[in-house]
């Protein structure tokens, strides 16, 4: 910790990364989910494979496997990993015309995955968004969260 207590200030309070060399190289992992709500029309043509775009799910599963693995490009500050694994699962759900999102994302490292987790399932539901948005503009990115972390000094973490 630095300049009151914050970790990404230096002692005049200008933006750092945290050192993080001095911590335990460890197994951590994290889940981050997400959901998109689309229209009946785009849910179907995701569903059954008929979106104009292609294999729509295929293109988000790699997107989002991409995005976890350039995080650090992402968002300041944030520290390269060594990423050990990134799965992405899509839970489609015709009640509700949407499709949760799930990244599960693990490293052996000195510092956590959840920026990965989340920055793979916003990118995913970003693609699904992308892929779709010619059937439907007023789909609805939500409620993307940390579901569990594990590992590190903190311990582990579920929300649920």
């Amino acid at each position: 910790m630095t300049k009151d207590g914050l970790t990404h200030l230096d002692a005049r309070g200008n933006a750092a990364m945290v050192d993080v060399s001095d911590k335990a190289v460890t197994t951590r992992d994290a889940t981050a989910e997400g959901r998109i709500t689309m229209s009946a029309q785009a849910f179907a043509s995701l569903v059954d494979g008929t979106a104009p775009k292609g294999d729509v799910i295929a293109a988000a599963r790699i997107a989002g496997i991409m995005a976890a693995k350039r995080t650090s490009d992402l968002i300041p500050l944030c520290h390269p990993l060594p990423i050990a694994k990134v799965a992405i699962e899509f839970e489609p759900d015709a009640a509700t015309s949407s499709v949760a999102v799930t990244a599960h994302v693990r490293t052996t490292a000195q510092t956590g995955v959840e920026m990965e987790a989340l920055t793979a399932t916003s990118v995913a539901c970003l693609t699904l968004y992308d892929m779709l948005k010619a059937m439907d503009k007023t789909m609805v990115i939500s409620n993307i969260r940390v579901l569990t972390k594990r590992g590190g000094k903190s311990g582990d973490y579920s929300a649920t």
